[in-house]
């Protein structure tokens, strides 16, 4: 997916949420916002968005001497999701659909996006977790996946946010952990999850967990390690998770579910629904699975 004209706003609100969550100093605050319009006056149009993301927080980082800016936020919300899951873990033991269930509580966790909106509360995400359950899914849609699921050997599942892995840990248990490969990102971006992510949320303790190498907030494959683009090529199905890994890989020819949550007017357009859709998409043929109209 393309950098659209509206990304670009986007950008700039992006960095100076990031940069003052480090520092105070206007100075720094100035300094980075003059870079940032000028690295998106010359920008690639052409390049999807999470590839000017990944050069604008470089420069954050840079700045501020600060390698991971989010570093709190991502413990807080991973202590969050954590103490939901008792309840999520009910909520599907006691579903006629354990899988479809599964597959809602995975929409949800995707409102833990501080790309997004910079600060998140408790209580939207719990609204969020309670719209998801309630909201319009047709059964087909979610046959087709489990379907889809269950017949590969192969499945290579891309994490998204830290907090947002605990509630993929549910899907991952319902299709097999031991046939599916966990993906996060190489280096800390936005609130991205990355090893030490997890590896606190006991992510690696049901299933294998490789990083991709790389420090953009979607996958970019061409910047991606080797190791990863070789789990990429051989796996029988990828499921991805979020904005960021659709902008990056909605054009690639590969059999992918993306699981997301529409939290931006672009990405709203290209699935032709309403920002805080719930959208369930696979690529193969264009086949859209899902996309529910009602706003979590």
């Amino acid at each position: 997916m393309k950098t659209y004209y509206d990304c670009i706003s986007c950008f700039v609100r992006q960095s100076l949420d990031a940069v003052r969550q480090v520092t105070s100093e206007e100075a720094i605050h100035e300094e980075l916002l003059r870079k940032v319009l000028s690295m998106a006056g010359a920008m690639d149009m052409s390049e999807s968005p999470p590839a000017m993301a990944r050069k604008i927080h470089r420069l954050i980082k840079q700045l501020t001497e600060t390698p991971d800016p989010y570093e709190q936020q991502k413990k807080d919300f991973n202590d969050f999701a954590l103490k939901l899951c008792p309840e999520m873990r009910k909520k599907i033991d006691e579903s006629e659909n354990p899988f479809e269930t599964a597959v809602r509580i995975a929409i949800a966790g995707n409102i833990i996006d501080l790309g997004v909106k910079s600060s998140l509360s408790v209580s939207e995400v719990e609204n969020a977790i309670e719209n998801s359950l309630i909201a319009p899914l047709a059964k087909e849609s979610v046959l087709d996946f489990q379907r889809a699921a269950a017949s590969a050997a192969s499945i290579l599942y891309l994490g998204d946010n830290a907090g947002e892995i605990v509630f993929d840990r549910f899907l991952i248990e319902q299709i097999g952990p031991e046939k599916i490969t966990f993906a996060v990102r190489g280096r800390p971006i936005i609130n991205d999850a990355t090893i030490e992510d997890a590896k606190a949320t006991g992510l690696t303790e049901l299933v294998k967990v490789i990083d991709n190498g790389d420090d953009a907030p979607g996958t970019i494959l061409e910047t991606c390690s080797e190791q990863f683009r070789r789990h990429f090529n051989n796996a029988d199905l990828v499921i991805s998770k979020g904005q960021g890994n659709y902008e990056t890989l909605s054009d690639v020819d590969k059999d992918i579910i993306f699981i997301l949550k529409a939290k931006c007017s672009v990405v709203a357009r290209h699935f032709d629904c309403e920002i805080g859709t719930l959208v369930l998409h696979r690529n193969i043929e264009n086949k859209k699975i899902n996309c529910s109209k009602m706003k979590g």
